[in-house]
């Protein structure tokens, strides 16, 4: 029995020590660090990922189809207007040549034949109209019989068709040889078009060939693309920007740029186009919605990279990001973004928002009862820290950068907001909790 009664008295004491460190640390100040709210200058930047690629990327392929028979250039050699770049193989177009060569001497060739022939049709048609003309006379003079009369006539009649068959197939000539003579330049045209120039000064950047392959010609269809042909003095950053951001994004906008082979370096960029089609990713609601902007490399601001070891710091396809600067605001009151927070007006429980749209429009379904939705607004908060507790600040804020948030209205300069941490300033803290101020570093180090 006493055995049975220690242990009960033990097993309250635990029980009650338990109960009294809880307590104990229920009532105990909830540690946080600060920081001032400060007036400061804000730039609202979007941040976006993507590959370097030439501002003017040249795809050439050949007007002809036929074999590689020399290549010239290889990827990286710098070119100039009007350099050969590759040949293909020409007998083809050669034999064309000579075939439709042919062609036409013997259309030349029938032309005068046919002339020959016209002439003496219209020998033919004068003598017919003398001797028509004499049987007509003699006839009216009952000199000729009626038959001999007519056989006069029917030999005019005769020959004069026969002049017109005449002209009519010496201008069938004329337009053969003229038909002729276009095919002869198309095929020397075809033949000169084995020869694949330079259109503009610039770097291979891409061979899609090499000799020896047989490519398609473009002639009514998509042809093989041969080489690539690019400047790459001006380079420029393709990069994919969200639809919740696009409508920042505008022509002429700045951006820093970071280049993934030039660690710790920033590079100057403006926008230069913007996507008005979306590329769309996935399907229904998980579908992801991205816009193309392009922001060209301002070459003044790597200059300094350039030298005779590295003519061209960058290359097609090198990774980089991007920070657009979109919206500025100047001498504005601000505070750590982290420090910014949501609450329901009613309740005081955290709200699952939109970091970028801090006030939004919460709807509930409650179809079983009333068949509506209501609707719930949704505050943005700060805590101040006063006399060692939390006093809350419903505000109004503004643009952001990657640190900082505007607040339009709501705390005054060198209010001291909490800022940290994280999940006690989005869950824990409500209006009058005590609070204990500490270094953030000091409090990182007792979380470790």
């Amino acid at each position: 029995m006493k055995k049975i009664y220690w242990i009960i008295i033990i097993g309250v004491v635990i029980v009650s020590g338990v109960i009294i460190m809880q307590v104990m640390k229920g009532s105990a100040p909830l540690e946080i660090y600060t920081e001032q709210a400060q007036v400061r200058d804000i730039i609202e930047v979007v941040s976006a990922t993507g590959k370097i690629q030439p501002e003017t990327e040249l795809k050439l392929s050949s007007d002809v189809s036929g074999e590689i028979t020399e290549m010239k250039v290889k990827e990286g050699d710098q070119v100039k207007k009007g350099d050969l770049l590759c040949r293909i193989k020409p007998d083809l177009y050669m034999s064309a040549i000579d075939r439709v060569s042919a062609t036409v001497n013997t259309t030349k060739a029938n032309l005068t034949t046919t002339k020959a022939q016209l002439d003496q049709a219209k020998a033919n048609l004068a003598n017919a109209e003398t001797s028509f003309k004499r049987s007509q006379k003699l006839f009216e003079q009952a000199a000729v019989s009626q038959q001999e009369f007519e056989a006069a006539k029917a030999q005019y009649e005769a020959s004069k068709a026969n002049v017109a068959a005449m002209e009519a197939n010496v201008n069938a000539g004329e337009y053969n040889i003229q038909s002729t003579q276009a095919s002869l330049k198309e095929a020397a045209t075809n033949l000169e078009k084995t020869f694949i120039y330079a259109p503009v000064d610039g770097t291979i950047s891409k061979l899609s060939v090499e000799k020896g392959e047989r490519v398609v010609g473009v002639s009514g269809m998509a042809g093989t693309e041969i080489l690539r042909l690019a400047n790459l003095n001006e380079m420029e950053v393709s990069v994919e920007v969200n639809e919740n951001d696009i409508i920042k994004v505008h022509k002429n906008d700045t951006a820093l740029i970071e280049v993934d082979a030039y660690m710790d370096k920033k590079f100057k960029g403006i926008v230069t186009e913007i996507a008005n089609s979306s590329n769309s990713t996935g399907i229904s609601i998980d579908q992801v919605t991205n816009f193309v902007v392009k922001i060209r490399m301002l070459r003044e601001s790597y200059g300094y990279l350039i030298n005779e070891k590295n003519p061209v710091p960058f290359r097609p396809g090198m990774s980089a990001s991007v920070d657009i600067q979109t919206t500025r605001a100047y001498k504005v009151m601000s505070v750590p973004i982290q420090a910014v927070t949501t609450r329901n007006n009613d309740s005081l429980e955290t709200a699952q928002g939109n970091d970028e749209d801090r006030q939004v429009t919460v709807k509930n379904d409650n179809t079983e009862k009333q068949n509506k939705k209501e609707e719930t607004k949704i505050t943005e908060l700060i805590f101040v820290l006063e006399n060692g507790v939390a006093k809350q600040k419903e505000i109004k804020t503004g643009i952001q950068d990657n640190d900082y948030i505007e607040i339009k209205s709501g705390i005054r300069k060198g209010d001291e907001i909490i800022s940290g941490p994280y999940s006690a300033v989005s869950k824990s803290l409500k209006e009058g909790t005590k609070i204990k101020k500490v270094r953030k570093e000091d409090l990182y180090k007792t979380e470790k």
